[in-house]
């Protein structure tokens, strides 16, 4: 009875030290962001396919760049609600970034649009919003590529800290994204 006692006791002090060491990083931020790469290299596209987990960066048609993604917990069909999990699909635009964000930089996708909205609205619910491609949370960036072992996030599209570190210096605001099943 005492080892049980003691392997709870464990389990207990690691999930308090693993929530505590979270929220610590969180308030850390993201460091400096990068600067933005000269414009005849940056991304006029960006192009996500949910099937396959992977985000593609493309200028004048062509990918330039490619990236393996996660996404929402609940990835397949088009974000329905707040709290679903869902990445939502359709045409959308970057149209803001947080280099505060609690996960390693972030560019914001411009979900909900009119149609999102009243889609929502007509079932009873928020459509939410705050959907975003993003790194790993704060402090947690070492586990790299491991990330993409499950599809984590609450709707957003997540990659490794050095990738959205090199999308955030492609990606200027305003560049339209395409989501698709």
């Amino acid at each position: 009875m005492k080892r049980i006692f003691r392997i709870v006791a464990a389990l207990a002090v690691l999930a308090v030290g693993l929530v505590g060491y979270t929220a610590a990083m969180a308030r850390v931020g993201s460091g400096a962001a990068p600067e933005m790469a000269a414009e005849s290299e940056q991304a006029d596209e960006i192009r996500v396919d949910k099937s396959d987990r992977r985000l593609e960066l493309l200028r004048a048609g062509e990918v330039i760049r490619s990236y393996a993604v996660s996404l929402g917990a609940a990835p397949e069909g088009h974000k329905a609600r707040e709290g679903d999990e869902r990445t939502p699909t359709g045409r959308y635009v970057i149209d803001w970034r947080n280099p505060n964000s609690i996960a390693h930089l972030s560019l914001h996708i411009s979900y909900p649009n009119a149609e999102d909205r009243a889609r929502a609205e007509a079932a009873g619910h928020s459509p939410g919003g705050d959907i975003m491609i993003h790194g790993i949370a704060n402090g947690w960036g070492w586990i790299g590529g491991l990330h993409r072992a499950w599809d984590w996030t609450n709707g957003c599209i997540a990659v490794t800290d050095a990738e959205i570190r090199e999308i955030w210096s492609l990606v200027p605001d305003g560049t339209p994204i395409t989501i698709s099943e």
